[in-house]
């Protein structure tokens, strides 16, 4: 859920009425997402997708990496800016909705370029050699400090990376947090803002993005 959403409701319908239209396979994935999941507010919303849509259409990337599929919101979104020969592959590991980012993404124009791992992130990042253009995490957010220092050896110059939720509804500005997720969260903000190798900047959109982008 976005700053906009909890506080002013009125100014994010603004915000969604005032952006490109949405295209109806997203449509009916969100309506879809709504309808059969429990946490439904764990989509990707309506602004980041565009976002993530038009980073990916600006860089034209051939490798997307994605780390927490969900129900493939982000994942479709990130794939309309793949190059003509590129590939996303996203990963996470419930099985037990596995069944609709799969659906989705069979039934899509880029069903050639997506590659859907049920598989641990720390695990994948740890045995692969690839390296990639753009990257996006949104998934367990106790391990983002950890999944940053896993990313960096697979990142080249010009290599983008999107941290999805690093406000965490505010608590980030907590001192002395109890919530590992948030000790996390703030051990990634902090990071990123240190490396001399990247340069990054926190979106305040929905609830944070931290945008880094590698020298």
């Amino acid at each position: 859920m976005s700053f906009f959403e909890e506080k002013n409701p009125e100014m994010d319908r603004y915000l969604e009425a005032h952006a490109s239209s949405e295209s109806e396979i997203l449509k009916k994935l969100r309506r879809e997402t709504y309808q059969k999941t429990t946490q439904p507010h764990m989509i990707s919303g309506y602004q980041q997708g565009r976002l993530l849509t038009i980073i990916s259409q600006m860089m034209q990337p051939k490798s997307i990496l994605e780390i927490g599929t969900f129900t493939g919101y982000a994942t479709l979104c990130l794939a309309a800016g793949l190059a003509k020969n590129g590939k996303i592959t996203t990963l996470d590991v419930n099985e037990d909705l596995a069944y609709l980012p799969k659906k989705y993404f069979e039934s899509s124009e880029y069903a050639g370029q997506i590659e859907f791992k049920l598989q641990d992130a720390k695990e994948y990042l740890k045995e692969t050699d690839e390296f990639f253009d753009l990257i996006f995490v949104d998934a367990d957010k106790e391990n983002y400090a950890e999944y940053f220092r896993l990313i960096k050896p697979h990142t080249k110059s010009g290599t983008v990376i999107l941290f999805d939720n690093v406000l965490w509804y505010g608590k980030v500005l907590e001192e002395n947090p109890k919530l590992k997720s948030t000790q996390s969260i703030q051990e990634l903000n902090d990071l990123a803002a240190k490396d001399e190798d990247f340069e990054n900047l926190i979106l305040p959109l929905r609830d944070g993005v931290n945008f880094l982008r590698r020298k």
